[in-house]
């Protein structure tokens, strides 16, 4: 699809998922306007061309003022905290932002939405890769973040179904360059790289090419149908498995030493409580992780994959991006 003229919204473009739409977009000739929060770090949109409106994505005013002329837009931005002194915090975010967003791009008679969910959303398979039929309800996921996605997520189809124009995708774990918080995965690239990670708890994750997130996105608001939702993924691979490319690519020794997630919980708590005595907002070990962790996260990108036409490339290509990209950063040694 060829966006040439066209005036394109993306929310959450100073983001790691959003500044690849942004890019994507850029790429197909749309003439972009980035929502972006006063005092954001701008890395991630410099050099684009593009009109900056600053406003929140809880504030319904600022957000038609962005919208206005646009004819398609992008909601990619959310509070992507896995932990908060106050969970419910995040879930007022998402909730909040999703639906003063959705009302603004009404309002201001956007013809094609693209919202961004997430796998969260999603009930994991533990004999097999879940898929778009597993939703889950907010009480069936665990953690505020996953919980705060369920609960935009069912907004959105709500309002889909009383005639907005959205589709939603749901990304698994994208990795990949402009990571510049970074992403909770990020993280775990990074530590491992720099040999600070000697052991792990085994899980199961998807991981994808973060520009190829970008490029599903693109198809969805092309080919996608209104109200359905679309997981654009990759590949399922084993944390050890992950953990002993990045040692290949670095040139270092694979972890191998399992621990049990059980005897990890007391750190967790502790972690957490040292956390909300010093002010720190990101544990690299919480209990909701944990939690996480006894499940495999594998999912299915087959719907995507036959109605828009997606595809994902192997996920060590996006595991050397992503390195490549932290070593250039400063970020790994």
């Amino acid at each position: 699809m060829d966006f040439a003229g066209d005036r394109v919204l993306v929310t959450g473009a100073t983001g790691f998922v959003g500044s690849a739409v942004a890019r994507a977009l850029a790429a197909k000739g749309a003439q972009l306007t980035l929502l972006v929060r006063a005092g954001s770090d701008r890395t991630n949109v410099t050099g684009l061309d593009a009109v900056l409106a600053e406003g929140d994505l809880r504030d319904e005013a600022s957000v038609l003022r962005a919208a206005q002329g646009c004819r398609y837009a992008f909601h990619v931005a959310a509070d992507y905290r896995i932990w908060a002194p106050d969970p419910e915090e995040i879930i007022r975010n998402n909730r909040a932002g999703t639906l003063a967003v959705m009302k603004a791009l009404k309002a201001a008679g956007v013809e094609r939405i693209v919202y961004t969910s997430s796998v969260a959303t999603l009930l994991p398979d533990d004999h097999g890769a879940a898929d778009e039929t597993r939703p889950a309800t907010p009480e069936q996921a665990i953690g505020a973040y996953k919980r705060s996605k369920v609960v935009a997520e069912r907004l959105v189809e709500d309002m889909a179904a009383d005639g907005l124009p959205v589709v939603i995708v749901n990304p698994s774990t994208p990795i990949g360059p402009r990571d510049v918080k970074p992403t909770p995965t990020g993280r775990i690239v990074v530590e491992a790289a720099n040999g600070k990670m000697p052991a792990f708890v085994e899980s199961g994750l998807n991981l994808v090419h973060v520009d190829d997130v970008a490029k599903g996105h693109l198809l969805a608001i092309e080919k996608g149908r209104t109200g359905q939702r679309y997981v654009l993924g990759g590949q399922d691979v084993s944390l050890g498995v992950m953990l002993a490319d990045i040692a290949t690519i670095m040139g270092r020794k694979a972890p191998t030493v399992r621990i049990p997630r059980g005897v990890l919980f007391p750190l967790a708590y502790a972690n957490e409580a040292w956390c909300r005595a010093t002010g720190k907002t990101d544990p690299f070990l919480t209990v909701d992780s944990l939690k996480m962790a006894a499940h495999n996260m594998y999912y299915s990108s087959a719907k995507a994959e036959a109605e828009l036409g997606y595809r994902a490339r192997p996920y060590r290509e996006a595991l050397a991006d992503a390195i490549d990209w932290f070593r250039a950063m400063g970020k790994i040694a």
